[in-house]
C-alpha cells in the first residue's frame, strides 16, 4: 500500500483474531475520507501494525495496543479509552499505473451514477425496475457510441477517405501500402481489405474495455459480503439488504452484453459499405446473399445482447452466487465469430469497388443520438412519476437528477466522439480540401461546446455575485460571534469568505440544471441542423447574415480545438498518472466520489471500491462484537462516514444495536441525501438512527463538503450539535499564540470539542448497550 504499508512497521499479524486488545472491549474503528491518509496520522503514532487486510486495504493499530494474547473477559469498561484501529482504503482508488486508464471511462461512470439517483419509492417495484432498465439501455448506447466513434476515425477517415485519396496518402507515408495509387494496387489497397485491417483498432478498444472490466470484476465484485438472513423489506434503504454490495452476477452479464454490442458495432461498420456495393444492380449474387445472411445474424445477436440488458437487474435481497457461465462466455465469443466472418466477407475481392465520399455514418450517429434523447425523456417521465407520489423537498432537481446526469453522460460521449473525429480529420487534411471529413452531425456536436461554455461562464458569474453578497452578510455574523475582541478586518473577511464559498456545494443542483437544459436545447439544435442542412455549421450559415455566419465559424473551429485540447490533456494526465503515484492519488480523489456505487448500469465504468470496503468494515465490526461482546464506535470522516454508515446498515440488528456512529465532515445529507434520496433520504437515515445505539455528527460552517444530517423532529438535535467553531480562535490567545487556521474540511480531531463529543458518545454507548455475551470466543 503506497501510503499505508510503506510507513507501517514490518511487524504484522496473521489475522484479525491473532492479536487483540490489551484489556478493554471498546473499539473505535477510524475510516478516512477522500484522498486517503496514512495509518500513522490517523492513529497519531509513528509505529503501527497491520492487523488484517492486504496491500490494497487493511486495518492498522498502534503497536503498543497489540499483544499476542486473547482479550480478557470484559468488565463494564467504564473509564477505559477505546482501542483505536484505522481502516485504510486509499489504494482501492489510487493503486498501480493501470488506474490512469480509468480516465477514459468517465462517461460510463457518470451514467452509472444516474442509476442510483432515482427518487424515493414505496411499493412501486415495477416503476423502479423500469427506471433501472432505461438507464441500462442508455448505458448500452454509450458503449455503441464509443466504439462507433473509433470506427469513424479508423475505418472512415483513415482507411476509407485518406487512403483512398492519393494526395492524402502521400502526405502520410505510413498509409502508402493502403493506397491504390501509392502502392500500385497492392493487396491491401482494396477497399474491403483496408476496412478489415482498420477494424483492428475499434476491436482492440472493445477487448481492452472487456479486459479492464473483467480484471476489476475479479478484484472488487468477487469479494463476498458476510452472509446473513435478509431483514423484512421496509423500504427504508436498500443498503441494508444482504446482496446490495455483491453485484458479481449482474456485472458479468452486462459485461458480456456490452462486449458483444461493441464487437457487433465494428462488424456492422465493416459490413455496411460492402453490402451496399453488393446490393447494387450487377453485383455478385453470391456475395449479396452472404451479406444478407450476415446482416440477419448480426441483427439476431444484437437482439440477444439487448435482451440480456433488459431481462435482469440487480438481485439485492440475497447473495446471488450464480454465474450465467454459458451466456457470459458464449455471447462475446459468438459476436467475435460474427466479426471474423464479416472481415472475411468484406475483404473478398470485388472488381470495380473504389472508395469515394464518406461511409454512411450520419444515419448511425443520428439514430444513436435520437435514441438517447428518447431514453432520457422517458427516464424523466418515470422519475417525475416517482417523485410526485412521494415528494422530498430536499431531493436535487425535484427528482430529475438522474435523467439530467444521464443526459450529460450522453452529451459527454457525443462531444468527445465529435471532437476527436474532427481533430483527426483536420490532422489528416489540413487544407480541408482533400477529404469530406467526419459526419456532419459529429461536427455539429463539437460545435455546441462554445455555447455551453458561455452558459457555464454566465452561471459562474451569477454564483460569484451571490457568493460575494453572502460573504458581506457573513461579516456581520462573524463580528457578532466575537464580541469584545479587537476586530481584524482581514480576518473577518477570510472567515466570511470561507463560509460563503462553502455554500457553493448547495448550488450544484442549479449548475447541473442549467448545464442539462443547455445541453438538451443545443443537442436538439445540432441534430435538427445536421438533418435539415446536411452540411457543417459553417457551411450551413454561409447564406445567413454576417453575425450568424461568424458565430457558426467560431463555434465550429473552437469546438474542434477545445475537444482536441481536452483529449490531449486527458492523455497527458493519464500518462503522468501512469508514472507518478502522487498524480494517481489525484485521480483517485475523483473516483472516490464517483465510484462509491456498484456498477448497476455500465460494466465498463470504474469499479466500485465500496464492494470491497463495506464488506471489510462489516466483517471487522461483526467479528469484534461477537468475539469480545464489546462495543464499537464507527468513526468516519468525509467519504469515510458514508462507508461507515453503509457498513452499519449491513450489520445484523443485534450487532447494529451495539454500534455507535461518529461522523464528521460528512456529506451524508448534503450530497448523498439530495442526489441519492432513495438510499440516503430522510426515511433511511431516521431508520439508521433508530437502529444504532447512538449517533453524533459534527460539522463546520466553513466545510464545503460536510454538513448536518438534518433529521426531522427530535432526531435532529440528538444527531447534529451546533456547528464547530472555525477557526478555533479569532485572534491571538494564550492557547493560540499564532493565528489559528481555518480548517474547513480537515483536522476535525484538532478541535477540543471533538474529544468532548466522542466522550459524550461513549458515555451514551455505555448506558444504552447491554452487557457483553458470556462466551466471548463464539465464532461468527
Amino acid at each position: 500500500m503506497e501510503r499505508a504499508h510503506e510507513r507501517s512497521t514490518e511487524r504484522e499479524t496473521d489475522g484479525p483474531a491473532a492479536r487483540q486488545t490489551r484489556t478493554g472491549t471498546e473499539l473505535e474503528l477510524l475510516v478516512h475520507g477522500v484522498g486517503g491518509t496514512t495509518p500513522e496520522k490517523m492513529l497519531g503514532c509513528p509505529r503501527t501494525v497491520r492487523i488484517t487486510g492486504d496491500d490494497t486495504a487493511a486495518v492498522f493499530r498502534r503497536a503498543d495496543h497489540t499483544e499476542d494474547t486473547e482479550p480478557a473477559p470484559a468488565d463494564d469498561g467504564a473509564g477505559d479509552e477505546p482501542v483505536q484501529e484505522a481502516y485504510v482504503w486509499c489504494n482501492l482508488t489510487s493503486g498501480d499505473g493501470s488506474r490512469a486508464l480509468w480516465l477514459l471511462l468517465l462517461p460510463f461512470m457518470v451514467v452509472n451514477l444516474a442509476h442510483w439517483m432515482r427518487p424515493t419509492s414505496r411499493g412501486r417495484r415495477h416503476t423502479v425496475r423500469l427506471y433501472g432498465l432505461l438507464v441500462r439501455l442508455a448505458a448500452l448506447t454509450l458503449t455503441v457510441l464509443l466504439v462507433a466513434a473509433a470506427c469513424e476515425v479508423a475505418l472512415d477517415l483513415v482507411a476509407w477517405q485518406c487512403a483512398g485519396v492519393a494526395d492524402c496518402a502521400r502526405r502520410h507515408s505510413w498509409l502508402g501500402f493502403l493506397s491504390p495509387a501509392v502502392s500500385g494496387d497492392g493487396w491491401w489497397s482494396l477497399p474491403g481489405r483496408r476496412l478489415a485491417l482498420a477494424a483492428l483498432v475499434p476491436t482492440a478498444l472493445t477487448v481492452l474495455l472487456w479486459y479492464l472490466s473483467h480484471r476489476t470484476w475479479s478484484a472488487y465484485e468477487s469479494h463476498q459480503p458476510m452472509s446473513r438472513d435478509p431483514e423484512p423489506d421496509t423500504d427504508d434503504s436498500a443498503l441494508a439488504r444482504p446482496g446490495f454490495w455483491y453485484g458479481r452476477r449482474l456485472v458479468a452479464r452486462l459485461r458480456a452484453a456490452h462486449t458483444a454490442a461493441g464487437l457487433l458495432t465494428v462488424a456492422a461498420a465493416v459490413a455496411t459499405p460492402a453490402a451496399r456495393f453488393d446490393h447494387r444492380s450487377g453485383g455478385s449474387p453470391t456475395l449479396d446473399a452472404l451479406g444478407r445472411l450476415l446482416a440477419a445474424a448480426l441483427l439476431v445477436c444484437a437482439s440477444v445482447a439487448v435482451g440480456v440488458v433488459c431481462r435482469r437487474g440487480r438481485s439485492e435481497s440475497r447473495l446471488d452466487d450464480t454465474l450465467d457461465g454459458r451466456l457470459v462466455r458464449g455471447l462475446p465469443l459468438g459476436a467475435l465469430g460474427l466479426l471474423l466472418l464479416t472481415l472475411v466477407y468484406t475483404g473478398w475481392s470485388r472488381p470495380g469497388w473504389r472508395s469515394a465520399g464518406q461511409l454512411p455514418g450520419d444515419a448511425a450517429f443520428g439514430g444513436l443520438m435520437l435514441a438517447q434523447g428518447l431514453l432520457v425523456l422517458l427516464l424523466a417521465a418515470v422519475a417525475h412519476d416517482l417523485y410526485r407520489r412521494h415528494p422530498d423537498p430536499r431531493a436535487a432537481m425535484h427528482g430529475l437528477g438522474g435523467p439530467a446526469v444521464t443526459l450529460l453522460a450522453c452529451a459527454l460521449g457525443g462531444v468527445i466522439s465529435g471532437g476527436v473525429a474532427q481533430r483527426v480529420a483536420d490532422w489528416l487534411d489540413g487544407t480541408r480540401a482533400l477529404l469530406d471529413g467526419p459526419p456532419v452531425l459529429l461536427t455539429w456536436q463539437a460545435s455546441t461546446i462554445p455555447p455551453v461554455l458561455v452558459a457555464l461562464l454566465a452561471l459562474s458569474a451569477l454564483l460569484a455575485l451571490r457568493t460575494a453578497r453572502l460573504a458581506r452578510a457573513e461579516r456581520d455574523r462573524v463580528r457578532r460571534e466575537h464580541p469584545g475582541e479587537p476586530e481584524d478586518p482581514s480576518r473577518t473577511r477570510g472567515i466570511a469568505h470561507a463560509r460563503a464559498m462553502a455554500t457553493l456545494t448547495d448550488r450544484a443542483p442549479q449548475a447541473v440544471a442549467v448545464l442539462a437544459t443547455a445541453t438538451l436545447l443545443l443537442g436538439t439544435a445540432a441534430l435538427t441542423g445536421a438533418l435539415v442542412s446536411a452540411e457543417t455549421p459553417e457551411a450551413a450559415a454561409r447564406r445567413t447574415n454576417d453575425v450568424v455566419r461568424t458565430a457558426a465559424g467560431i463555434s465550429q473551429t473552437f469546438g474542434s480545438w477545445l475537444v482536441g485540447f481536452g483529449f490531449l490533456l486527458l492523455v497527458t494526465w493519464g500518462r503522468r498518472a501512469y508514472k507518478d503515484a502522487s498524480a494517481r492519488r489525484t485521480i483517485g480523489i475523483l473516483w472516490d466520489v464517483g465510484t462509491f456505487w456498484p456498477r448497476a448500469a455500465h460494466p465498463f465504468a470504474p469499479p466500485c471500491y465500496a464492494e470491497r470496503a463495506v464488506p471489510d468494515l462489516t466483517w471487522r465490526a461483526a467479528t469484534w462484537t461477537r468475539s469480545t461482546g464489546g462495543r464499537l464506535v464507527l468513526s468516519g470522516h468525509s467519504q469515510g462516514s458514508v462507508l461507515a454508515t453503509a457498513a452499519a446498515w449491513q450489520l445484523t440488528p443485534s450487532v447494529r444495536g451495539r454500534v455507535a456512529l461518529l461522523t464528521y465532515g460528512s456529506p451524508l445529507e448534503r450530497l448523498y441525501g439530495r442526489w441519492f434520496p432513495a438510499h440516503f433520504g430522510p426515511d433511511a437515515l431516521i431508520a439508521l438512527h433508530r437502529d444504532v445505539a447512538c449517533w453524533r455528527n459534527l460539522h463546520r460552517r466553513t466545510d464545503p463538503i460536510g454538513g448536518p444530517v438534518r433529521l426531522p423532529g427530535d432526531c435532529g438535535p440528538d444527531v447534529d450539535p451546533e456547528p464547530l467553531r472555525d477557526p478555533l480562535a479569532y485572534g491571538r490567545t494564550p492557547e493560540h499564540p499564532l493565528p489559528a487556521p481555518i480548517l474547513a474540511h480537515s483536522d476535525y480531531q484538532a478541535d477540543p470539542a471533538f474529544a468532548r463529543e466522542r466522550a459524550h458518545l461513549l458515555a451514551r454507548l455505555h448506558a444504552e448497550v447491554p452487557g457483553q455475551r458470556p462466551h466471548p470466543g463464539t465464532p461468527v
